[in-house]
This record gives C-alpha cells, sequence and structure tokens, in this order.
C-alpha cells in the first residue's frame, strides 16, 4: 500500500468531480438553445485557458509548459474536442441518464483501442470485460426497440473520444506536468472551437443569459478534472473509479426532478452491467499488477 494511500481524502476529492461534471451537464443542456456545440467548446476554452494561465502564473507553474510532444498533445486534443462536442450534441437530445450510462463505456473502449494505439495486448479478461460493457450498451440503447436514436449514438461516441483522449493522456503525464497538458487542453480546443465556429460565418456571441452558464461550464470542467486527478494520486483506482458512478444516480435524480425525466429501468439495469465490466476489469488489472510487482521482487 503506498504512503499517499487516502481512500477518505480520495472520495472527497471525487465528491467535488462528480458535482463539478453534473454542473457541467446542468449548464450545457441551459446554453443548448443559444449556441452550438462548437461555439460552447470555443468560450469553454477561452475562460479555461485564462484561469489556466491566472493560476498557474500565480503558483509560478507557467514554466512547466512545454513544446516537445505537440504532436502527441494534438491527437489527445483532437479525440478529446470530438468526445466533448458529441457529449454536448447529446445533452438535449435524450436522458441525462442515458448519457451518462453510455459515457461510462469509456474504460472499455480503452480496452479496445489500447492494442491499436499504444501497443497493449487484450489478455483474456479485458476481452470479456470489453464484451460485458458491450452487453451493457445494449440494453442502455435498446435498438431493436425502434432504432438506435442520434442522441445515443453521440452519447456513445463521445465515449470513444474520451478513452482515445485518456490513452494519450496515460503518455503525456509520464512526462508532462499537469500545467502543461492543462494549458494545450484549453488553447489548442479553443483553436478548434474557432475554425469549427467560423466555418458558417455565424458565430453567435454570449449574452448576459448564457456568459454565466458558460463561466460554470470552463470552470467545471477544469475542477472535475483535477480533482479526478488528484482522487486517483491519492487512491488506487479500483476505489476511486466506484465512486465515479455516483454520478449516475445523481443525475438521474437531477434529471427526474427538473426535466421530468422518467427513470428508465433499462439504464439503470445497463448501468448495472457497465459498471461491474468496470469494476471486473479494475480488479483483474490491479491483481496483475500485484503478481508482476510480486515476480520483481522476488
Amino acid at each position: 500500500m503506498p504512503p499517499t494511500y487516502r481512500p477518505y481524502a480520495a472520495a472527497l476529492w471525487m465528491s467535488g468531480s462528480i458535482v463539478s461534471f453534473t454542473a457541467m451537464a446542468i449548464a450545457g443542456r441551459a446554453v443548448a438553445p443559444d449556441l452550438d456545440t462548437f461555439e460552447l467548446m470555443t468560450w469553454r476554452s477561452l475562460i479555461g485557458l485564462g484561469l489556466v494561465l491566472a493560476v498557474g502564473g500565480a503558483l509560478g507553474r507557467l514554466g512547466a509548459i512545454r513544446f516537445d510532444r505537440i504532436g502527441t498533445h494534438l491527437v489527445r486534443n483532437i479525440f478529446h474536442f470530438a468526445g466533448q462536442n458529441l457529449w454536448f450534441m447529446a445533452l438535449p437530445l435524450i436522458p441525462l441518464a442515458q448519457v451518462f450510462a453510455l459515457e461510462f463505456t469509456s474504460p472499455l473502449w480503452v480496452i479496445l483501442l489500447a492494442p491499436l494505439l499504444l501497443g497493449e495486448r487484450i489478455t483474456r479478461s479485458r476481452a470479456l470485460c470489453a464484451l460485458a460493457g458491450f452487453a451493457g450498451i445494449l440494453i442502455v440503447a435498446r435498438p431493436g426497440l425502434g432504432g438506435i436514436s442520434p442522441g445515443v449514438l453521440m452519447a456513445a461516441g463521445s465515449a470513444i473520444g474520451f478513452a482515445g483522449s485518456a490513452i494519450f493522456t496515460k503518455r503525456l503525464t509520464r512526462h508532462e506536468h499537469v500545467v502543461s497538458i492543462l494549458f494545450w487542453l484549453t488553447a489548442m480546443q479553443a483553436v478548434f472551437g474557432i475554425l469549427a465556429s467560423a466555418a458558417d460565418a455565424d458565430v453567435a456571441l454570449p449574452d448576459a443569459t448564457t456568459l454565466p452558464w458558460l463561466a460554470l461550464i470552463g470552470v467545471a470542467g477544469l475542477v472535475a478534472h483535477l480533482c479526478l486527478t488528484r482522487a486517483l494520486m491519492l487512491a488506487p483506482a479500483s476505489v476511486v473509479m466506484p465512486i465515479d458512478f455516483v454520478r449516475l444516480p445523481a443525475i438521474a435524480a437531477i434529471g427526474a426532478i427538473y426535466y421530468a425525466e422518467p427513470l428508465d429501468p433499462w439504464v439503470v439495469a445497463g448501468s448495472a452491467v457497465i459498471f461491474a465490466a468496470n469494476w471486473a476489469n479494475i480488479r483483474a488489472e490491479t491483481r496483475a499488477q500485484r503478481s508482476e510487482r510480486s515476480v520483481t521482487a522476488a
């Protein structure tokens, strides 16, 4: 057990992540009628960039920003930009609980993408967990009942985008400070957003109604990732990630109370399968790492 293992502190940080991701979903739905997702991402990224520069400067960490892995940052942010846009597109189209349930398949997509992008092999346990997760997707989406809606496809696509982002973030964290990763995240996605927003020569500016929501999205996005990263530094993924699933019942309750969204038992059942697949994968990976350390120590 590492000396920094502090599960209760990790749970506290994860509560900040849960609140932040939930707030971002509510704010994203609030501005959807006025801004398209490219415009939303532009303003969110510009606000986030200002925060990174301000906080990083105050802490004297701007010197940690590096330029020697621009290519990896670029690929990582293409994945993340695609995933985040699809996530925001799905928010007004399907129930919030369904969006979050499909988003939670991201770790299972990492299993399938890692061999292609990182050269990792798919073990038997990883393959079985991925198949179980895919079964959970089918339960949530129910493709045989009238076809798959665009919102479901977007939410599922966002999970693939987030998976690609996670894979390249894993590469970057071996060498890059978090300030550098967040700087290139916000800077590159601001550029992507500006270019995509300007494509139709009709860019909507924030007004008194949308600006507070955009500020909330910008702050909540950074805080969510900071809290999640901090939690993973204090406790293993097998402790942290199950806590993250608290987001699902929380957003389901908010959807029911504020948006009159019915609690779909199929979404609950599919989410349980997805959670079980993620949990089984984490447990298998933890056992494998312990076994490798034992062999090395011997």
